[in-house]
Parts: structure tokens; sequence; C-alpha cells
């Protein structure tokens, strides 16, 4: 049985590499990594290094399972297979659930998720995804669909080999912690906290953003002040992780998030997270974690003591824990539970 990845935004450079650092890119090398000799499915035929680029029209689907990152459109993907499926075989599609469900808020995408998560197994990056798929299968599709449907998780995780040691900066470094200047990330709350921690803190702030918000109104806005540095995204995963080990504090302000692997990664690395009071929050951390704020009052209060008292703010995080916070992150978000886990549900879906 051979796996095939589709996600419609996937980039393969000259060197037949998967590009990019956003979540969707890493996601596909993770996978690409847990099946190896894998195919992508985009413009090809292409080979590249360590698996092939196929359009969907050439997949066998006699003997290949498509992992579809773009659900929305997987009774589109099914038909196509099923086109070339020979009689008494049905095309095989898995669902991978690695965003929020909240950003499709108009009727006819709701309705189409659901019903695409209630046709074909689905595996969600997180339990809340998980939760969430779940109450939209059941609201959106008749009875009989969501009585079949079945949906899988585990939590991400991140490659722990990757963190870097700790160098900690002579100026406190705070982060935006997003490659993205979306209204849900609301970049503006970040913004007006941090430049208010600066009036009373002398401090630097890094953005890395995706090219096409880094040349956006809000991002020219940002690194117009002295004290902000917004650039593209970092070369390398090396580099990328190497900036988080300088990493003081970050302030996260997203309204909403399926899992929040960026945060976990600067969390990993020993930056310390403010993060807003919020239940996807509280389900990636310990329940006693002290930096939870609910108002921008808050924020600024919690952030200056990140930056100014960093050590004790570390301590207070280990407390939380019941003993070391690094230990707990690590025991949660280890992404080989993500490996193992996929590789089960493949199996058991497909045989």
């Amino acid at each position: 049985m051979k796996i095939a990845v589709r996600y419609r935004d996937v980039l393969i450079d000259p060197d037949g590499r998967v590009a990019g650092h956003d979540a969707g890119a890493t996601l596909v090398r993770r996978l690409l990594r847990v099946f190896p000799g894998s195919i992508v499915i985009g413009e090809g035929p292409r080979r590249c290094e360590g698996f092939d680029v196929l359009p969907l029209e050439f997949v066998d689907p006699t003997s290949t399972v498509v992992i579809n990152m773009d659900v929305v459109d997987s009774t589109s993907v099914w038909r196509t297979l099923r086109a070339s499926c020979p009689a008494g075989m049905e095309p095989r599609v898995m669902n991978f659930v690695w965003w929020t469900t909240s950003q499709y808020t108009h009727t006819v995408d709701r309705a189409s998720l659901g019903l695409s998560c209630a046709l074909f197994p689905t595996f969600a990056n997180s339990q809340r995804t998980a939760t969430e798929v779940r109450e939209i299968v059941g609201h959106w599709t008749v009875q009989q669909l969501a009585e079949q449907s079945r949906v899988g998780w585990v939590n991400l995780g991140i490659r722990l080999e990757h963190v870097h040691a700790r160098h900690e900066p002579q100026l406190p470094v705070v982060l935006y912690p997003a490659i993205y200047l979306s209204e849900r990330k609301q970049p503006q709350l970040f913004l007006d906290v941090v430049e208010r921690v600066h009036k009373r803190v002398p401090l630097r702030v890094e953005a890395r953003l995706v090219e096409s918000h880094l040349v956006s109104e809000k991002a020219m806005g940002l690194s117009q002040n002295e004290w902000a540095w917004v650039g593209p995204l970092t070369a390398s995963r090396d580099d990328y992780w190497e900036a988080l080990s300088r990493t003081t504090a970050f302030l996260a302000t997203a309204t909403e998030e399926s899992y929040g692997l960026e945060y976990i990664e600067a969390l990993v690395a020993g930056a310390v997270g403010v993060f807003p009071d919020r239940p996807w929050v509280r389900a990636i951390l310990p329940p006693d974690y002290p930096f939870l704020y609910r108002t921008p009052d808050e924020a600024e209060e919690l952030l200056t003591r990140a930056v100014t008292d960093t050590a004790a703010c570390r301590r207070e995080l280990d407390e939380a824990a019941g003993g070391d916070f690094q230990d707990w992150l690590r025991s949660r978000h280890d992404d080989d539970a993500f490996d193992h886990a996929i590789v089960e549900h493949v199996h058991r879906w497909f045989g």
C-alpha cells in the first residue's frame, strides 16, 4: 500500500524538496518521513528527493491511500480516483484536519466539511479538533452518515531533536509567534501590548512572516519601530531553532487555534509564553499555567514580568507542571506519538 499526500499549496523547490516553513509544509514533510516512498499530489510527473510528484489523475487507486489535507474537497478527490477504479473497488481517501475548523464560517463550507468528514475516515491534529469535527458532522449531516463517521486524533507534537541549547540575549527578545497577520491572530492586540511594555522595559521584537504578509500595512507599521525587526522566514529549520533559542518570551493573541505548533516549539526552546485565557490554550498547557490573561492590561503585566524576571517565571512554570515544565512539554508533545498514531489509523482504516 502506497501513501499519496495532497496539499494544494505545497511547493517543491528546484532540488526536489518540499519548501516552506508554514505548518502545512512542515506536515507534508512529516508525512513523507513517516511513510517513506510516498507520492505528493501536484503538477508532474516528477522525481524528487525521496518521493515522486504525480497529478491526482495518475495515481493508482488500487494500491494507494490518499491523505487529503484539503479536506473540504475530498468528495472531488474520490470522484477523480473513482474514474479509474476497477469495478468492485472503492477509492481510499483519508482526511487530515490540521487547522482550526472555525476558519470555515459559510454554510456551504461547513456543510461540505461535515459531509467530507462523515464520508471519509478523518484524522485530527488534536483532541479539541476531533471534538469539533464530530460536532460539525452531527450538525450538518444526516444521522445515517453521522453514525458511520470515523474520527481519530493525536497531538501533533514536535521533533525534540531539533531543539537548540539556550543562548540568553542581553536585550530581551519578544517573539510575534505566528507567520501570518490575519485577523484571527489579532496582530494589533500584540502590537498594542508590546508597545506599552516597551515604554517600561527595553526590549526587541522579532516577527518572521510569510512573504504575502511581509509587505502588508500591518507589517510595515510594526517595522517602523526602531525596537522591532520584521523579516522573512528563516532559510532553514536549523536557523529557525537557533532563533528560538535566544527568544526570551512571546505574546500569543490568537482567538482560536486547532493545536498551536508554533507556541509549543517556542515553549520547548525555553521562551516564556503569555497566552489568552481560552480553551485552545488550556488544551495544550498544564491546568495551573500561570501566564494567562483576560484583558490587555493583564497581558501587559505578565509580559513585563516575563522579560524582567525571566528566571522567576521559569520557576513558576516548573511549579505549575509539578516539577519540570520542560519534561511536562516533552512527554506530551513529542511527535513520536503522532508518527505511531497516524500509521496505526491508516492500517486500522485501510488494512
